[in-house]
């Protein structure tokens, strides 16, 4: 069955996509729908906002990490009862990882899907350029096209009619309605980007954001200039479940300190047999009992470096867990939590697991950003680095895990990264971690 799908893109970062995008879901959830939500890119965070305003699980598509195939099974697999999809962009809309090339871009995605583009026009101090803009991003890809158009951070309804005017005069694309410059609705960010959904977004505040939403744009519309014809059936792929196999519990950090992970990796463990036990190095005094294996994401360690520093006994567990030679994979803040210290950008040391023997240091300027494919084990997997923080140099007779020039180290079954790998680009990488547990 076809359905609705909705592209939230922008003209450039910080246009105002996921407010826009978190809003949209909200209501149209509002109007009993079953929203699905997505995310462009490798992004951790504004999942958590499409999560809160659905009540699904979003997950993460994304071009250059995993194929036009793996996308297209993700997406069909989780809207396989949803009324209507909602995919929010990256960065700009021809944003990717090099022009000219649409790898990795939104537009790139919204081919793939077939789906309907909503693109988002910061409006503030414009009126007549809007339509410039709008012609360019609608015609500068012959094979691509906008559905329509929303005005963001607009003065007044007077401001609104001189660009509507300019758009409706020299655009294809409909302009669906404008949204008001309004502070309340404005999502706080930091040095890794937004807040989580969490911290920022409760249920009124949906509500409201929502309401907002439907207030001010055209939904009807909307939702008809994106309803395309069924796309043509793909034969799914069987189960990966191991039928018989021995099911390892392998142990995931969840906490305000660990929270970036793509559900699907988490998804592909339990596919390969894995039962996934949540914890909190933060709060619980051990690990939980009879593990086999250990995941630990990134996050912000750094935020709750006293804490966790202060988790004494934990940090001896996971010692001792390692010590053993039970299987442990980590990366970026997981990482970090396993190095000797975590030194903050007030020079302040906090001690941490001391797994590998060395420090990260935070610095105020970013230090890594951009895709990464690392060869391990003789499997080729895909990620991302986003971070801001670096590592002292690693001691020579640390085994290094990845081929050069990505950073993994290896102390006795423990592997470490700054890259979060998504292991939908190379299923057999969480197929050997679930079977090493298991083993």
């Amino acid at each position: 069955m076809s359905i609705p799908r909705i592209v939230v893109a922008g003209t450039h970062s910080g246009v105002g996509k996921t407010t826009v995008a978190t809003g949209l879901m909200a209501a149209l959830r509002s109007r009993g729908l079953r929203v699905q939500g997505f995310k462009v890119g490798p992004d951790f965070i504004d999942p958590t906002f499409h999560h809160a305003a659905t009540g699904r699980v979003s997950h993460n598509l994304d071009g250059w990490m995993l194929s036009r195939e793996t996308n297209l099974e993700l997406f069909d697999r989780a809207t396989e009862d949803a009324d209507v999809a909602v995919i929010e962009g990256v960065m700009g809309l021809f944003d990717g990882k090099q022009s000219p090339s649409l790898a990795g871009t939104t537009a790139e995605m919204a081919m793939w899907l077939d789906a309907g583009v909503l693109l988002v026009l910061d409006a503030a101090s414009m009126a007549g350029s809007a339509a410039a803009i709008v012609h360019g991003f609608d015609t500068l890809v012959p094979e691509f096209s906008l559905a329509a158009i929303v005005c963001n951070r607009v003065g007044s309804d007077r401001h609104y009619g001189f660009l509507l005017d300019a758009i409706s005069a020299r655009c294809r694309p409909e302009s669906i309605g404008y949204l008001p410059r309004d502070n309340n609705f404005t999502i706080p960010d930091r040095h890794l980007g937004l807040h989580m959904a969490g911290e920022s977004m409760n249920a009124e505040k949906l509500e409201k954001l929502g309401a907002w939403i439907e207030q001010h744009l055209n939904l009807d519309r909307l939702l008809e200039l994106t309803q395309k014809p069924s796309p043509a059936t793909r034969t799914p792929k069987p189960s990966r479940d191991r039928k018989g196999a021995t099911h390892p519990r392998i142990g995931i950090a969840r906490d305000a300190a660990f929270c970036f992970y793509y559900q699907d990796n988490l998804d592909l463990l339990k596919q390969y047999g894995a039962e996934l036990i949540e914890f909190s190095p933060i709060s619980d005094s051990e690990l939980p009992p009879d593990l086999n294996g250990l995941y630990l994401g990134g996050g912000y360690p750094e935020l709750h470096a006293a804490a966790l520093s202060a988790n004494e006994s934990m940090r001896r567990s996971i010692s001792g867990f390692v010590e053993n030679n039970h299987p442990v994979y980590a990366e970026c803040g997981g990482f970090m939590y396993l190095t000797e210290s975590i030194v903050d950008v007030d020079s302040r040391e906090w001690p941490m697991a001391a797994i590998f023997p060395t420090k990260s240091r935070m610095q105020k300027r970013l230090a890594k950003l951009g895709y990464s494919e690392v060869q391990c084990d003789g499997l080729a997997v895909r990620g991302h680095e986003f971070r801001y923080s670096n590592m002292d140099p690693m001691p020579d007779h640390i085994t290094r895990a990845y081929a050069a020039p990505a950073e993994g180290y290896r102390v006795k079954s423990a592997l470490g990264s700054y890259i979060h790998l998504h292991f939908l680009s190379c299923p057999g990488f969480a197929e050997k971690f679930v079977g090493d547990c298991a083993a």
